[in-house]
């Protein structure tokens, strides 16, 4: 592995975002329509300042993206096609972690992928997230660490460019999930945190919110905005099955120290009131952001929380236009923006 690495943070210059275009129908049943025009509003609001990295499946697909870009008017001359199979659109979990190496490059590293420890539709999005990068010349190593495969997706991971992160124990640590990593403990992700990412401090959370369809991941939960800042989600209802797991979180995070020694400074960013289909409650929550190069894209529920988190993330990226993205189709796939994108550092 490439010593000296430091993954860097979400806001820092990309010279891409990597997309898949939808396909797999039974991720939005009843709802995919929809769907195709969620996803052509998020590139046409990218493209507007960073290239973006489209995958699709084969040349008919491209034909047809083609056109849905259009009709929105997106800069198409900043969209780059891969044709690639895959089985779903979350390349925020299965393409690698763009680092930063010693010498200023790039280095992509890739993790294992295996559907979440749930789904068995992940063969060809495992080969895409290693195919795909290596294809434009950027350099791909498989990660093993201590002599095994180590499962990580990006949606569980959130850091700030200067070597903290923040992970749930749900995700990583839940007795019934081990099948991700079986065998690792809390000191052995420290450690492989530390080896391969040049992260040396990492935050614990306890538990992800509600719905979330892959235990726990970070970005639906609490994420860094800046060095020594995060926005957590906060739920007001003493009644919400999310109050108490949130509350929790809060009271950690009160107590974090950064790699430093500085403490966490805390921004609580509203829930929005329980999204629910087909008697399913959705993982809502305005935390699955994305930080482009001019933008923040914020997933929206038609809720009146929509207008106060807006307010607060604009506050906090006031060089980046925010703008939100209705996302009450788009989450009935247990995902929304952040879950659908993976930067790629510039």
């Amino acid at each position: 592995m490439t010593a000296g690495v430091r993954l860097p943070a979400e806001w820092e210059r990309h010279e891409a975002t990597w997309l898949a275009w939808p396909h797999h129908s039974d991720d939005w049943p009843g709802k995919f329509r929809a769907i195709g025009f969620v996803m052509a509003e998020i590139v046409r609001n990218l493209a507007r300042s960073e290239r973006v990295r489209l995958l699709v499946r084969d040349e008919k697909q491209q034909v047809t993206v083609r056109r849905a870009l259009a009709d929105v008017e997106a800069d198409l001359s900043q969209v780059e096609y891969m044709t690639t199979p895959t089985d779903r659109a979350w390349t925020r979990d299965y393409m690698p972690f763009f680092v930063k190496t010693a010498d200023g490059g790039t280095l992509a590293l890739k993790f294992g992928f295996t559907g979440w420890a749930k789904y068995d539709n992940f063969a060809q999005d495992e080969v895409a997230g290693f195919h795909a990068p290596s294809a434009i010349g950027v350099p791909v190593e498989q990660v093993t660490w201590r002599g095994r495969s180590v499962v990580l997706e990006g949606g569980g991971v959130d850091c700030n460019g200067c070597g903290d992160a923040l992970v749930t124990e749900e995700f990583l640590l839940h007795p019934t999930i081990q099948v991700r990593n079986p065998g690792m403990n809390r000191g052995d992700y420290e450690a492989m945190f530390a080896d391969i990412l040049g992260v040396s401090n990492v935050i614990w959370l306890g538990r992800g919110i509600v719905g979330d369809d892959t235990h726990g991941h970070i970005d639906d939960l609490c994420r860094f905005v800046s060095r020594d800042t995060v926005v957590l989600c906060s739920e007001s209802r003493e009644d919400d099955a999310n109050y108490t797991a949130l509350q929790e979180n809060r009271e950690r995070l009160e107590g974090a120290r950064l790699a430093d020694g500085t403490r966490v400074s805390v921004i609580a960013l509203p829930m929005p009131r329980p999204v629910v289909f087909r008697k399913t409650r959705l993982p809502a929550s305005y935390a699955n952001f994305l930080i482009g190069n001019s933008v923040v894209l914020v997933p929206t529920f038609n809720d009146p929380a929509d207008r106060q988190a807006l307010g607060i993330l604009a506050e906090l990226f006031p060089s980046r236009d925010i703008i939100g993205i209705h996302a009450t189709d788009l989450v009935w796939g247990f995902g929304t923006i952040h879950c659908l994108s993976h930067e790629q550092v510039a």
